[in-house]
């Protein structure tokens, strides 16, 4: 794969406020529209990213950053213990670690009793993402918990002239997760994000793994397609690991995160057949044919 060209720009300014995602603690408990909105996971997702809250990395420059927050049950006021919650982003030259076994700037922890969960890493920058498309400075964020669906998001940054201008960051969706990078009066900086859990279809493994498999496609020119299933989830592979889907009932799985009305589909049919079915906002529904294979 490619590296992504870089663009050296990020002059994010520090607030005295940082951000505290959707809830507010009125004193007794927390309250509010909690449940926290997905983005897009990325082509860069690598899974088993090493148990570990400090990402930096020797001889590496970047604006030091405390991530921290709380993982919330749907009730927005109980918090979730033990829930695994994973980071990854580029570094300083917009560069992501896809291959060295150092997973750079990737890394997992598990909430503790109180739900908290935190990461000190560096502020990544804004890159080249092709095709005229800037990418604002951003974090990735995949949150598992038992009972709950696997939250895929994004964080962004107060301040960074990139975030209205891309499709994902500016949609309404994501406004709560554009933070305050705050200032911890030393020599570092601090981010604040709290997630509120979500309960939505899932499917169960035995199931699922009648899916996965190979799959050729039926139409001329086109890619065959891999799906494997991963911690209950379907995934479909890429050149990194691969892209998830959402489980939405009657044979239809969904890419989360296409908040303008775009919309990605596996929708699975008899005799092994499966049709990918790709809308974009503003065009005409384009679909994809596929057979099982293996």
């Amino acid at each position: 794969m490619k590296r992504r060209k870089f663009i050296k720009t990020s002059a994010l300014s520090a607030v005295a406020v940082s951000s505290f995602g959707f809830i507010r603690f009125d004193g007794k408990k927390y309250v509010g529209d909690c449940e926290t909105t997905t983005d897009i996971l990325g082509p860069f997702y690598r899974p088993d990213s090493p148990m570990r809250s400090n990402l930096n990395v020797a001889g590496k420059k970047g604006k030091p950053i405390h991530l921290t927050g709380l993982i919330m049950n749907e009730d927005c006021a109980t918090p979730y213990a033990n829930a695994k919650v994973e980071l990854w982003h580029c570094d300083e030259d917009g560069v992501y670690d896809n291959s060295t076994p150092e997973y750079n700037y990737r890394g997992t922890v598990m909430t503790d009793s109180k739900g908290q969960y935190s990461f000190d890493t560096i502020l990544p920058v804004p890159y080249d993402a092709g095709g005229g498309l800037i990418r604002p400075a951003h974090y990735h964020l995949m949150v598992t918990a038992a009972g709950y669906q696997t939250l895929v998001t994004q964080l962004y940054f107060s301040g960074d002239e990139y975030v209205q201008k891309d499709p994902w960051a500016s949609n309404e969706a994501a406004k709560n997760r554009v933070l305050e990078v705050s200032s911890d009066g030393k020599n570092g900086n601090t981010v604040t994000f709290n997630v509120g859990l979500a309960k939505k279809l899932g499917m169960e493994k035995a199931t699922l793994e009648k899916l996965t498999g190979s799959y050729k496609s039926e139409d001329a020119g086109e890619r065959n397609v891999e799906l494997f299933q991963r911690e209950g989830k379907l995934w479909l592979k890429n050149e990194v690991f691969g892209i998830v889907f959402d489980y939405l009932g009657d044979n239809t799985f969904e890419f989360p995160g296409l908040h303008d009305g775009s919309y990605q589909r596996l929708i699975f049919l008899s005799g092994g057949s499966m049709k990918l079915e790709m809308y974009q906002s503003g065009s005409e529904i384009q679909t994809q044919s596929f057979i099982k294979t293996s």
